[in-house]
């Protein structure tokens, strides 16, 4: 009875060492007597002892390979290093596991080749600013030719471009250079506006200035042109106020006579009467003292006679 219990523990244990269990994302190449026969994918398979082997493991989620930097020589001579950073994925179990050797040291060694060709049929400056260029480039054809090993290369990146250190201490000089002539440049656009902006103030400033004085000339001459008219006015007014009163030509002359007066009323001034205007003035005293019109002085009074007593009379 032991030996059957031990007989069935034996069993047991040898089925449950020919039972695999294949993760997900994972498939295993499965070999019978050294042949190829399958490709298990994820779930529980049952695995004949001594004539099958599992030949590769192999994992179907993307991968990273990090390649070390390799110097590469532009087309200027210019010795530069690079490294790059390839994904990629495998999608056939089968061309992975038969189609090459050392599917990972193939990539790396096609991947730096591909590399170099490529970066030889440009100059430093190209190689510094086509990285995208480059790296499609390397892509399409790290594809293309990985496509019998069963890997797929889904992109790949410059990670790195060093280049030599005389190159690189040129390299920041002539950035030094291109920063300071963008400064002075600068510098010379803003005293250029500045010197244009004072300009155009003190052209607004001359212009207003200008404008502020032909309209306080025009104000003056408006203001002296309604001085006069009003004056004249006054005086027409006044003339015709006369006329409407029946003054004669000789109050007339008068007051022809006091305007006169008032001209000449200043220093070092001379007056000129006309002959008419005093023949005028005469006529009318003339006949202001013959007829008395015009005498404002009243006349003096008779003295009062006083009646003489008559001593027959009175007595």
């Amino acid at each position: 009875m032991p030996f059957l219990i031990g007989f069935i523990a034996l069993i047991f244990i040898f089925i449950l060492s020919c039972l695999k269990i294949v993760p997900q994302a994972t498939e295993y190449v499965i070999e019978f007597l050294g042949k190829y026969q399958t490709t298990w994918g994820a779930g529980l398979h049952f695995k004949i002892p001594i004539l099958q082997r599992i030949s590769r493991r192999v994992t179907l989620k993307e991968q990273v390979l990090d390649s070390a930097p390799q110097p590469v020589i532009t087309k200027d001579n210019v010795t530069m290093r690079i490294d790059t950073v390839v994904y990629y994925r495998i999608f056939d179990a089968k061309l992975y596991t038969y189609g090459v050797v050392d599917p990972i040291n193939a990539l790396e060694n096609l991947t730096a080749t591909t590399l170099r060709n490529l970066v030889g049929e440009l100059e430093l400056d190209g190689t510094l600013t086509s990285r995208d260029t480059i790296n499609g480039k390397m892509t399409a054809i790290l594809d293309d030719a990985t496509d019998k090993w069963g890997m797929k290369v889904n992109r790949v990146e410059l990670k790195n471009i060093i280049p030599p250190e005389e190159i690189q201490n040129a390299m920041e000089k002539q950035m030094k250079a291109e920063r300071d002539r963008r400064e002075t440049l600068l510098q010379a656009e803003g005293h250029k506006a500045a010197a244009i902006t004072r300009a155009e103030g003190d052209k607004q400033a001359m212009i207003l200035a200008a404008e502020g004085e032909r309209d306080a000339r025009i104000a003056r001459a408006e203001g002296e042109a309604r001085a006069i008219y009003l004056a004249k006015k006054a005086e027409a007014d006044g003339l015709l106020a006369l006329k409407e009163a029946g003054a004669d030509a000789a109050v007339l002359e008068l007051k022809k006579y006091e305007a006169l007066v008032k001209m000449s009323n200043g220093t070092a001034a001379k007056l000129i009467i006309p002959t008419d205007a005093v023949n005028a003035v005469t006529n009318n005293a003339i006949f202001s003292e013959t007829t008395g019109l015009g005498n404002t002085t009243k006349p003096a009074e008779k003295p009062k006679k006083v009646a003489k007593e008559d001593p027959c009379c009175d007595k």
